[in-house]
């Protein structure tokens, strides 16, 4: 028998016969033929994708929360989503379409939908945790995005989600933040502020993501400008440069700088550039029409500073940003005494160039300031920069901001900003050298109660509430610092370290970033985000900030070479630079210089267990560190992850342990056990 294969490939060359047509199943059709048909090739369905606003909430500190009082947290949470969360997004028109135990993921049609009920959603929940009282309130993170998605069934994923996931992690506690694209989409069309936190690398992600946090605007900013006015004036005010002759009074003239951005601030018919954006261009020769450009502002100030002999000489001037014109200049010789009423006067004559009409508030507010005396003033701004120029466990450093700010109380006792920062001095020296006293807590409180809005009291409250372990108050405490000044260094360094301590490291980030922006002297904040970018694996990002480091390290060992913080410092970037007999080097040149600084051993140790692979080196280094160190610093090693490597090694923990049996000893052994 014939197979009825045989033949096929021949009579598949044949054409039908045209007498008898094919009919499959008619009175024509011959049974000894096989016909083969070919399959219909269907089209695959279309992978759905839309464009769509997703907005990622996330609860702060909901693992710490949980550990604390889960059934508690769990019921206000419940309390939190059906009473605010919920019928907000409901009212905006929102679908949520992933909800998770801390956190939740919602589309919108429309990105202002999105924006107004992030807003809405944070006003309440702040307002309900101020009405709960002493119960731990529920924080939110919130980030915005416009981009692509896939839609399959009811969920929703793709960059587009990611992308607003990884924003979320960047806003402020208690805050909203929105990627590039959703602040152009909603600028001119809501009513409310925004800021710019700068461009991130974030992971899975790989172009950076330009990031601005929103607020909603104050009463006496939305009566200024409607939502579909023109463009307001706008200024950067560059960093006055300083004409002293001695590097050391730079701080007065980044006071000077400071000041001048804070009172423009106030003046509600102009916007004004960050202070953190303003300083990226200290020290950099630049032209002003380029910065007008690329800061999109109308104008820009720049100016010098010279303080010598009791006296100040201040230049300063006005530019326009299309014109490259001159609109205003003028050069101040006054006594040093005269700082304040020169001051208001730069302010004012700058708001009267600008054909702007001052408020009888606004000109009120400008002339507010923490204090009168021009000393105290100074005494201030030394110890401010005393704190930004090194590092926390220093006890030589904390003693001086302690002295100058104990001084400039003194001549002042109403001056909440001093009192706040020599609060942060003796807390630093109780918690990292183990010194007597309160820890700060009599200053902080002396600070909120001369002046309950100074951030930077509330965020010393939050260092201290965090040492004593009581996490939540700590966290509630940034989320108010950051929301009356997220421009402040001391806030922002703040919250970094809290974060740290929490292991919450893409928060810390973004904190440091920004403390780091703030300050040109701050080594330690570049050196902390080599620490958090080795742990979270961005090499791209650990080379930035370590040559920032390096770069700011030089520039101490240049005027002071035997500086052990600016060694340690700089021996920490060159480790993670690739560079490690050259950080060798600078190594043992600090063991020679400055022996028992057990900081700068640290420091050391962190390098070689996290960058150069020798754990014995590291060890060797930290037992006389461990035989000293105070409840602070060792509850920093407990956390820091340049040691994980070292975590598994039994006579790392022995140190830990002898550590931690010697402190107990003396808490048992003080007057107050």
């Amino acid at each position: 028998m014939l197979s009825p294969f045989d033949g096929l490939a021949e009579r598949r060359n044949r054409r039908p016969s045209p007498e008898i047509p094919f009919k499959v199943g008619g009175e024509h059709a011959r049974c000894d033929r096989v016909v083969y048909r070919k399959p219909i090739k269907r089209p695959r369905p279309l992978m759905q994708r839309k464009l769509t606003a997703i907005l990622s909430a996330d609860v702060v500190g909901y693992s710490g929360l949980m550990e604390a009082d889960e059934a508690g947290t769990m019921e206000r949470l419940k309390t939190n989503r059906s009473k605010i969360f919920d019928p907000h997004v409901a009212i905006h028109s929102g679908r949520q379409f992933k909800l998770m135990g801390d956190g939740a993921l919602v589309e919108f049609s429309s990105v202002i939908a999105a924006v107004n009920c992030a807003l809405a959603i944070q006003e309440a929940t702040t307002k309900a945790g101020a009405d709960d009282g002493n119960a731990k309130p529920i924080l939110y993170r919130i980030g915005i995005n416009l981009g692509e998605v896939i839609v399959e069934g009811d969920d929703i994923y793709g960059e587009g989600v990611n992308v607003a996931a990884r924003i979320q992690a960047l806003a402020p506690i208690g805050g909203v933040a929105l990627s590039a694209i959703v602040k152009d989409q909603v600028e001119g069309k809501a009513s409310c502020v925004f800021e710019d936190l700068g461009e991130h690398t974030v992971k899975n992600i790989e172009r950076p993501v330009h990031v601005f946090s929103v607020r909603a605007k104050a009463p006496g900013e939305s009566q200024t400008q409607k939502a579909d006015a023109p463009q307001k004036l706008s200024i950067c005010v560059l960093p006055f440069a300083n004409m002293s002759g001695d590097s050391e009074q730079e701080y007065f003239s980044d006071g000077i700088s400071e000041d001048i951005i804070t009172d423009l601030s106030k003046v509600s018919a102009l916007r004004v550039v960050s202070r953190n954006t303003a300083f990226t261009f200290k020290g950099k020769h630049v032209e002003l029409l380029q910065v007008a450009r690329q800061l999109k502002v109308s104008h820009v100030l720049e100016g010098s500073v010279r303080k010598a002999a009791g006296r100040v000489r201040i230049t300063a001037q006005l530019i326009d940003g299309s014109a490259d014109g001159h609109i205003w200049a003028e050069r101040y010789d006054r006594d040093l005494n005269d700082i304040f009423a020169l001051q208001d006067e730069i302010s004012e004559a700058i708001v009267k160039a600008l054909k702007l009409k001052l408020l009888p508030e606004e000109k009120q507010a400008i002339e507010q300031r923490g204090t009168d005396n021009a000393e105290a003033y100074n005494l201030y701004l030394m110890a401010k920069q005393t704190y930004a120029g090194g590092y926390e466990g220093d006890s030589r450093r904390n003693e001086t901001m302690v002295r100058l700010c104990k001084r400039a109380t003194e001549i002042d006792p109403n001056y909440a900003s001093a009192w706040a920062l020599l609060a942060l001095g003796e807390m630093l020296l109780r918690l990292a050298q183990g010194r007597s006293g309160d820890g700060g807590v009599a200053a902080a409180d002396r600070a909120l109660a001369l002046n309950p809005g100074l951030a930077e009291a509330h965020a010393v409250k939050a260092r201290i509430f965090a040492e004593d372990g009581r996490h939540e108050e700590a966290f509630a405490e940034t989320a108010i610092a950051l929301r009356i000044d997220p421009e402040s260094y001391e806030v922002n360094k703040s919250a970094g370290i809290l974060s740290f301590r929490q292991r919450r490291l893409e928060d810390a980030t973004r904190y440091w970033e920004k403390s780091m922006a703030l300050v040109a002297t701050d080594i330690n904040s570049a050196s902390m985000l080599v620490t958090c970018y080795k742990a979270l694996g961005n090499t791209q990002a650990i080379l930035r900030v370590a040559q920032i480091a390096l770069s700011r390290a030089e520039k101490v060992l240049t005027s002071d070479p035997n500086n052990g913080e600016a060694i340690g410092y700089g021996a920490s970037a060159l480790a993670a630079l690739g560079q490690g007999e050259r950080a060798k080097d600078w190594m043992n040149r600090g063991l020679l210089i400055d022996p028992e600084n057990t900081n700068m051993r640290y420091n050391f140790a962190c390098d070689l267990a996290a960058f150069l692979n020798d754990s014995d080196g590291a060890i060797s280094l930290l037992e006389p560190v461990f035989s000293t160190m105070a409840k602070g610093f060792l509850n920093h090693a407990k956390v820091d992850p340049d040691l994980d490597t070292l975590r598994a090694d039994p006579r790392f923990n022995a140190l830990v342990e002898a550590a931690e049996v010697r402190l107990a000893a003396a808490v048992r052994k003080s007057p107050q056990s």
